[in-house]
């Protein structure tokens, strides 16, 4: 068997493949998950959905290995490892890992929400308000427990032809240390319907 257009054979014995062709990496992204969806618990499909998400379109958050601890209606918590792609010169989490971690517990949120919707909905941040109060020295969970708000925020944009806002917050703790926060986060969550 030879393939004309790359002038190479290959051998008898090999077999066919087929290749599907998308339209888009969206298209792409979504037939994968309906797949993995049946065969995977939820909480490690969102985390490799964040994963696949984050290696075609934002590489940052595939790089310091975000993962989905917990997603529930309520709340969602994301966790950032503290490994030497994450650390300030203090060792201790660079402030910039925090802030990718509180933009994801809202963010992965609302996408998991929007890929149930019909329709077509973009996502933006607004603005980011961040209070750090403690050195963060361990694996970081960052807790959105505005499940519900967000979801009425997803249905409401999938209905109005408006942007649509709200405002979440998000606590950071490092829980093998203790259960207090060592940061709060309050971020504007933007949906708008495309058209």
């Amino acid at each position: 068997m030879t393939c004309q257009f790359l002038n190479f054979s290959l051998p008898h014995s090999a077999r066919c493949v087929t290749v599907v062709k998308y339209e888009n990496l969206n298209s792409y992204f979504n037939n994968t998950m309906n797949r993995l969806s049946k065969l995977i618990a939820e909480k490690t499909r969102e985390t490799l959905s964040l994963r696949l998400f984050g290696f075609t379109r934002i590489p940052l958050l595939f790089y310091v290995g975000v993962s989905v601890r917990e997603i529930s209606p309520e709340r969602m918590v994301i966790r950032i490892p503290l490994r030497r792609r994450t650390k300030n010169h203090l060792g201790s989490m660079y402030f910039g890992a925090l802030c990718i971690g509180a933009d994801c517990a809202p963010g992965v949120f609302a996408m998991y929400l929007i890929r149930q919707q019909p329709a077509r909905i973009s996502m933006v941040f607004k603005n980011f308000q961040a209070e750090f109060l403690k050195r963060a020295e361990g694996d970081v969970d960052f807790i959105c427990a505005q499940g519900k708000e967000i979801a009425e925020l997803v249905a409401l944009a999938a209905v109005s032809d408006e942007r649509v806002e709200r405002q979440v917050e998000v606590i950071a703790t490092v829980p093998s240390l203790s259960n207090e926060p060592v940061a709060r986060f309050k971020l504007t969550l933007s949906l708008k319907k495309r058209a």
